[in-house]
């Protein structure tokens, strides 16, 4: 059944002396609740109302409801969001095969789409749009920053897999942009999927010295513990999707040591970073994932914009998200031509603190990178 969630959030009043009253903005967040990947969906949407919370605003409005991972069901749900709802703005959705069917038609609308996780290479590239922000990533960037991980760490031979869908093949296009070495085996596998015993026997066989993997969410718990079980002691790496908080507390210690590259991570020494993961354990007691940390600067986006501009005036509005005038907790965040973000790119390691799995960053994978369909983009 599908879930609504209407949250009016009570506020703080604005100084006399300060910043223009914020005009009221209805949000409609469309994200996977339940079913596959629905931690990232949580997580996502957590982040996004701490920040909400957090600002106290009043005049922000926010309408929450389940995908269940469903393309033809989001769509649905965007249908009646913008023509019932009327919706300024939508955000939430996690995997790119539902953003491909909802966003385009969305933006077409005159709503804005502020994507906190999917970044399809087609929306940075030829279909991006004057009203479409990622304030994620472009789909490609963490897995260009461990193709050139895999080459500073000596790799010679790395075996390739993610799932088929749009995400999975900007990914594996992604690590082969900055990978030097040479692929020994490259696998597309259902999305959804849980048993991998195939795809374990196809990298044993394979001579690979390594294995690069995009699973996101379930996938790569199942795809962790199948691989620590079958004695396999070729080296994996990954994007954070793969070794993200959730996924880590599900894998347990086989995870340990790995490496993966992330955009955030909760080490990052800024005085907004600090106070979010502060925040977020004493909100829903656990530590807060990359995704979580989207859906907070999202929500922080969306409300530096309400400062500047009113939403019913579209140009003023899309100027003042474009100037992203809030404090990010990744650091530095601007957005490039194509309203994609420019910045640093982390590799992280996967370290015990205590009894808990968590990552830490030990270096920079990419310094101040934007996408690389940014010039495709004709805004």
């Amino acid at each position: 059944m599908k879930k609504l969630i209407a949250a009016s959030l009570m506020g703080l009043a604005l100084s006399a002396s300060g910043a223009a009253l914020a005009e009221p903005v209805k949000v409609g967040m469309i994200t996977t609740l339940s079913g596959g990947g629905s931690g990232l969906g949580v997580d996502v949407r957590d982040g996004f109302m701490l920040a909400a919370k957090m600002a106290g605003n009043k005049d922000l409005e926010v309408i929450v409801e389940d995908d269940a991972r469903k393309p033809d069901l989001a769509v649905q749900i965007a249908d009646k969001m913008i023509q019932k709802e009327k919706v300024d703005v939508l955000t939430g959705i996690i995997w790119s095969n539902l953003a491909m069917a909802v966003v385009p038609s969305a933006v077409g609308q005159g709503v804005f789409y502020l994507s906190p996780n999917a970044g399809p290479s087609m929306l940075a590239g030829k279909g991006c749009h004057e009203n479409y922000f990622n304030v994620a990533w472009q789909n490609d960037n963490l897995h260009e920053a461990m193709g050139g991980h895999a080459n500073g760490a000596g790799f010679k031979n790395t075996f390739i897999l993610a799932p088929n869908y749009p995400a999975g093949k900007d990914a594996l296009t992604g690590f082969k942009r900055f990978y030097e070495g040479n692929v020994a085996g490259e696998l597309y596998t259902k999305l959804g999927q849980t048993d991998y015993a195939a795809e374990i026997a196809q990298i044993r066989a394979s001579g690979a010295d390594s294995v690069f993997f995009f699973l996101p969410g379930g996938m790569g718990i199942a795809f962790m513990k199948q691989y620590a079980q079958s004695g396999v002691d070729i080296p994996v790496m990954g994007p954070a999707f793969s070794f993200d908080q959730g996924i880590l507390k599900a894998v347990g210690d086989a995870a340990l040591g790995v490496k993966n590259s992330s955009q955030w991570s909760k080490d990052i020494d800024n005085p907004a970073n600090k106070a979010f993961v502060e925040a977020f354990q004493a909100e829903y007691g656990r530590l807060p994932s990359l995704y979580a940390s989207q859906g907070f600067d999202t929500a922080n986006l969306i409300l530096s914009a309400m400062k500047k501009a009113d939403v019913k005036d579209a140009d003023a509005f899309r100027a003042a998200l474009k100037e992203a005038d809030f404090d990010s907790v990744r650091g530095d965040f601007k957005f490039d031509s194509n309203q994609h973000p420019i910045q640093d790119i982390y590799v992280r390691e996967v370290i015990k603190e205590g009894d808990v799995l968590t990552n830490k960053i030990i270096g920079v994978g990419l310094e101040d990178r934007s996408s690389a369909y940014v010039d495709d983009c004709k805004l």
